[in-house]
């Protein structure tokens, strides 16, 4: 089981931050023996696949894997201001265009492949196709996979919230793996109906991403006004974290020790991928990461029915 870093924070998501933050935020990964690391043309527009492509410069290719999206192009604008709307404290330099065809995905690698300063891209996904599932089942796949042989990318799939469109791609196309975001979590576990059996079968990795689901299970005692999805965590939800905070406290362990411990059980998922704010949070997740929850916890969530 790997520890990925996601890189969306990198590119300023929801705040600011210095190239010499972003930079420590890598550092602090690889210091903690992180070596996969995931980002996307979406993420600051670009600003991520930058500076993450700067931090690891200096670092063995071969010791190292990136991750990143195809189906948004990012356009220059004129129009000016910032990029707050889609989550990013970057200008809006360029907006995003939605393109899953051929000659888009040939163009978002060729683009990422220089912003990252890569000759190769390890991992390449299907950034949400659900927004154009068809052209991207029928045409982005197939052009991965072109490129898979033609050597730029390494392993192909798609990366979503949508565990439906996934189940798809599995079931449909040949994909070596997929990142399910927020979908197979200690709160909730949609994947586990199809989409985590479909990839057992098929033998497609499972990289599970969004597994603090946006933050409502980031802290031990989850409060009013924590994210989950792009609002303030529903009362319900809520209520449900916090009866799994009281039964983690029960067993000596703490709601994002066990976040990041669930779906790392599954034998589908190979890796988790969590994103961190600073440096410091970096070291915490993989303190937690490398220290599970007791294996009594699980059943005990079962029980009573919160898991």
């Amino acid at each position: 089981m790997r520890l990925g870093l996601g890189c969306a924070q990198l590119g300023n998501l929801y705040q600011a931050r210095t190239d010499e933050q972003a930079r420590a935020i890598v550092d602090a990964a690889w210091a903690c023996g992180v070596r996969d690391f995931d980002t996307a043309p979406h993420y600051g527009l670009g600003l991520s696949e930058r500076r993450l492509g700067a931090a690891l410069a200096d670092r063995p290719r071969a010791e190292f894997t990136v991750s990143t999206k195809v189906g948004r192009l990012l356009v220059p604008t004129g129009e000016g201001g910032d990029d707050l709307a889609d989550g990013f404290a970057v200008a809006r330099t360029h907006r995003r265009v939605w393109d899953f065809s051929r000659d888009g995905v040939r163009r978002s690698i060729e683009e990422s492949l220089d912003r990252l300063g890569l000759d190769r891209i390890d991992t390449a996904l299907l950034h949400d196709p659900e927004f154009d599932p068809e052209t991207a089942l029928r045409h982005g796949f197939p052009a991965l996979a072109e490129l898979r042989e033609e050597g730029l990318v390494g392993a192909i799939g798609a990366g979503s919230k949508d565990a439906l469109v996934l189940s798809k791609l599995v079931e449909e196309c040949t994909p070596d793996t997929v990142m399910v975001a927020g979908r197979y979590t200690l709160l909730e576990q949609p994947a586990a109906r199809r989409l985590l059996p479909a990839c057992a079968e098929a033998g497609v990795a499972v990289l599970a991403a969004g597994v603090f689901n946006s933050g409502l299970l980031a802290e031990d005692v989850p409060r009013a006004g924590l994210p989950y999805e792009y609002g303030a965590a529903p009362p319900d939800l809520l209520a449900r974290a916090f009866r799994i905070a009281e039964v983690c406290a029960g067993f000596g362990t703490t709601l994002p020790a066990a976040a990041i411990a669930f779906p790392a059980r599954h034998p589908a998922v190979t890796a988790v991928v969590l994103g961190a704010d600073d440096a410091a949070q970096v070291r915490r997740n993989a303190a937690l990461f490398a220290a599970p929850p007791p294996d009594a916890l699980w059943p005990a969530l079962e029980e009573r029915g919160l898991l």
